[in-house]
């Protein structure tokens, strides 16, 4: 098994990054969109069903296979053998090795955050932990792996874990949770399924929560409720949190969480349940947020990034979500006001289900692919 991975010869070292194309990848492809050429490289294959990445200061990324393995992508476009010391993870269904992120003081502490299907009494939830990535040459592991935070209803269902991380410029951390499956949960305050949930780095409840205290049985961690699946989740240069989520049939959404709000799943919904029948009642209800942007037919979007980087200047502001269903990249075009007012799909169907995506320090986009033989993307200028 491992022999393939030490087989992907490099060829080509990318600029800027430092991060090199493999063999198996024969020649770039080329795109045309509305504004910009677009040429896409493979960085690394051979990934089972790729879940996020988290690039490294100095150069280099780490990178989640959902099965329950988290990989090294070297400067030179290598992919290391297994980091050691993760926890006991529940494979099951969506679930496993989730999303990765690296504490902003990284360089110094080597911490990093990820979240996973946790195991436990009547099933998985989804969990946070933190720890430190240790690096002995070509090989590494992972040092005093702490759970933040666990999802206390446990269930043998296997949908809806969420789950993106953010590392919000104040030093708390933003992360997003599923609904399992059973949608009134979204609507439980003291649950933690179906939200978006804000700890500290050490996994202590932030003072200025909107749940803080606890009162009526909120659970203090948590900063938005009513969410089917979120699988995207960003913060803009403004610092507004902006998420993408799953609906059921029709109704993904675009949302912009803020602290105490309900978004309103499954009271409300754009979309319709699998059999056709309404959902809820309609899709308003007093109490409950509209979304920002939402999908009818759904597209299944997963990874989301505002984009901020030099190399698209065309770009800067917009949102750009992955999709599965839909196996492309939705760029949300933004106004002036931050408002959005229009969609460009791209790369249709040219790389399968993309499940994540990501801007590189050089202002490139990483994607990655959700393949059994899953790849990882580099989008580049090609004009």
């Amino acid at each position: 098994m491992m022999e393939k991975y030490a087989n992907r010869a490099v060829l080509t070292a990318f600029l800027a990054f430092g991060i090199a194309a493999s063999a198996f990848a024969a020649e770039p492809l080329s795109f045309s969109t509305d504004r910009v050429e677009l040429r896409a490289d493979i960085v690394a294959g051979g990934l089972e069903n790729p879940w996020g990445l988290a690039f490294l200061p100095g150069g280099g990324a780490l990178v989640t296979e959902r099965p329950g393995r988290m990989r090294l992508i070297g400067a030179d476009g290598t992919l290391s053998e297994p980091i050691g010391g993760l926890p006991e993870i529940a494979a099951i269904g969506q679930g496993g090795l989730l999303d990765v992120a690296v504490a902003a003081d990284f360089a110094q502490s080597g911490t990093i955050f990820f979240t996973f299907a946790e195991p436990g009494r009547g099933g998985a939830g989804t969990a946070i932990a933190s720890a430190r990535l240790v690096r002995d040459g070509a090989a590494a592991r992972l040092e005093d792996v702490r759970v933040l935070f666990s999802m206390a209803k446990k269930t043998g269902r296997g949908q809806h874990f969420g789950s993106r991380i953010v590392v919000h410029p104040d030093g708390t951390i933003f992360f997003t949770t599923g609904d399992r499956g059973e949608g009134p949960r979204a609507q439980d305050m003291g649950d933690a399924a179906g939200a978006v949930l804000r700890i500290n780095a050490d996994g202590s409840v932030p003072s200025d929560n909107p749940y803080a205290s606890g009162a009526g049985g909120a659970l203090p961690q948590i900063w938005s409720k009513g969410h089917r699946n979120p699988q995207g989740l960003a913060i803009d240069s403004a610092g507004t949190l902006w998420t993408v989520e799953h609906g059921a049939k029709g109704g993904d959404e675009v949302n912009t969480p803020q602290a105490g709000r309900n978004y309103g799943w499954p009271v409300i919904s754009y979309g319709v349940d699998y059999s056709g029948t309404k959902i809820g009642q309609g899709t308003e209800a007093p109490g409950y947020e509209q979304p920002v942007h939402y999908w009818d037919p759904s597209i299944a979007p997963s990874g989301l990034v505002v984009y901020e980087g030099a190399m698209f200047p065309e770009w800067r502001g917009d949102l750009l979500a992955g999709a599965l269903k839909f196996q492309l990249l939705s760029r949300l075009d933004r106004d002036a006001n931050g408002n959005i007012v229009a969609e460009e799909r791209m790369l249709d169907g040219a790389f399968g289900r993309i499940r994540d995506v990501n801007v590189a320090p050089d202002g490139a986009i990483w994607l990655l692919t959700d393949e059994t033989d899953g790849q990882v993307v580099r989008l580049s200028r090609g004009d």
